[in-house]
């Protein structure tokens, strides 16, 4: 079938494949150091406490079969590895089927982390590179032109991701519609980087001019995607303009840079394609009959989409095939920080000396200003921020959190950026106070080299000790 492929995109699917891999390869890098405190056997949510009392048909998974750390490790390593082979070309050396094959083993490993991972892995950019991993492992390699079903469903899944997060912001908090957003947006975000102090003083009509700008990105721009070219590569080229604002903006993990990868598949690179054979006939069976499931599965995310009760973020199968994306319906207008800290004193009194845990991405010290951490994925610091907004978010694993501080427990004390404490010498006593932080002006910046300046609010948990850990205030 003539129609089946397009040989025009060879460079656009070439280019895609590396991106997408090398995001595989962190993201498997981030679960690779991070488990064991987070989701493994001494872990705050151990998978096999997880795995006990949920059944394989609803997250699928090889922990499921097997579990312990051994295991896990071994599994994101092996990710790891299958991801820098891919980012090198190994695919391209193998035949189709083994091509194929080859991008199926990320997806599956991955799909086994994402399906245990808890809450550590409920965001929607997980499900993202899943979804989009997946139809990595049908656009074929060197044998073959890119199917442009393939590269349609690409752009589908752009769609949905811009458009859906764009009607979620008008549906949702007013200060997308009145352009007011920004004025808080980058002081209250989840991690901010080094450059959002300097993106939250920008002009307040330029502020203005972003939110609107954003509007037409993710509103209009993505119809544009399903033009003829070149169009469409102007479409993806400022999609993909768009996010490199994002990203200089604040830390939001791989979601920029994901988004991007799926923007260059839609772009049309002006190089002559190279001469390859006809597809098998059992490749454009493969290849249709899965783009008519997903076809098929993508019922619910448009319905979704087009629902007034909208919701971000959701998978509507246990494979994570097709899903609902949004982010930022609501924007805080003020920032809440939880700082925890310890004391070595046998008794807490008033004047006992309480020394600061401090995290490698979330706001702490005042004069400590944030580091550009993505696309890596800093999990304990992202959901940090959530117990800032309610205690409920944290109720699952809070008080674990703080046991391991009282344990001075290595695989945890590694997800921080400091302890104050020595590893022989762990604290008698834990406690977290709420504080709110804003950022500091430009005045105060050169008086006291404060990024931000902050302000107790109230007790979030009272003094705990190891022996009996208390409930969260």
């Amino acid at each position: 079938m003539e129609w089946f492929t397009a040989p025009d995109y060879w460079l656009s699917r070439l280019v895609f494949q590396r991106a997408l891999a090398c995001l595989y390869l962190v993201a498997f890098l981030t679960a690779a150091l991070q488990f064991r405190a987070l989701i493994g056997e001494r872990g705050m949510l151990p998978v096999r406490r997880f795995v006990e009392r949920v059944p394989f048909r609803r997250a699928p998974s090889l922990f499921q079969l097997h579990c312990s750390d051994r295991f896990f490790a071994a599994c994101a390593w092996m990710g790891c590895a299958v991801s820098a082979g891919l980012v090198a070309g190994l695919d391209s050396l193998l035949p189709l089927w083994g091509g194929m094959l080859l991008w199926l083993v990320p997806w599956a490993l991955y799909l086994s982390i994402v399906n245990v991972g808890q809450t550590w892995y409920s965001f929607g950019w997980e499900s993202l590179l899943l979804e989009v991993g997946f139809l990595a492992v049908f656009l074929g390699n060197d044998e073959v032109a890119p199917p442009i079903v393939v590269l349609f469903l690409l752009r589908w899944i752009l769609f949905r991701v811009e458009f859906g997060a764009g009607l979620i912001k008008m549906r949702g908090d007013e200060c997308w519609r009145k352009l007011t957003c920004l004025d808080h947006h980058h002081e209250t975000q989840p991690m901010p980087g080094p450059l959002s102090w300097f993106f939250h003083h920008l002009p307040k009509p330029l502020h203005r001019v972003e939110v609107a700008a954003n509007h037409v990105t993710q509103l209009v721009v993505p119809v544009l995607l399903f033009t003829p070219q070149p169009v469409a590569t102007a479409a993806a080229a400022l999609m993909i303009v768009t996010q490199l604002w994002l990203v200089l903006s604040g830390n939001f993990s791989w979601l920029n840079w994901i988004t991007i990868v799926l923007a260059l598949s839609a772009v049309r690179f002006p190089a002559d394609p190279p001469s390859v054979p006809d597809a098998p006939l059992w490749y454009e069976v493969v290849v249709l009959a899965v783009a008519a499931l997903l076809v098929f599965l993508s019922y619910q995310p448009v319905r979704n989409m087009i629902s007034r009760r909208q919701v971000m973020n959701r998978s509507f199968d246990p494979l994570h095939l097709v899903n609902t994306y949004g982010a930022f319906g609501s924007v805080s207008r003020v920032r809440y920080e939880v700082v925890i800290e310890g004391t070595a004193d046998e008794v807490p009194r008033e004047d006992s000396v309480w020394r600061e845990y401090e995290f490698k991405g979330k706001p702490g010290d005042p004069r400590r200003w944030p580091r550009q951490f993505a696309p890596y994925h800093l999990r304990l610091d992202w959901l940090m921020w959530f117990a800032a907004l309610s205690p409920a978010y944290a109720g699952e694993w809070f008080g674990a959190l703080v046991e391991r501080l009282l344990e001075n427990d290595r695989d945890t004390l590694r997800l921080l950026r400091r302890s104050p404490f020595p590893p022989d010498a762990p604290p008698r006593y834990i406690r977290a106070r709420l504080f709110r932080y804003r950022y500091t002006t430009w005045r105060e910046l050169r008086e006291t080299g404060a990024c931000w300046e902050r302000t107790y609010v109230r007790e979030y948990l009272p003094p705990t000790r190891l022996a009996g850990v208390a409930q969260r205030s």
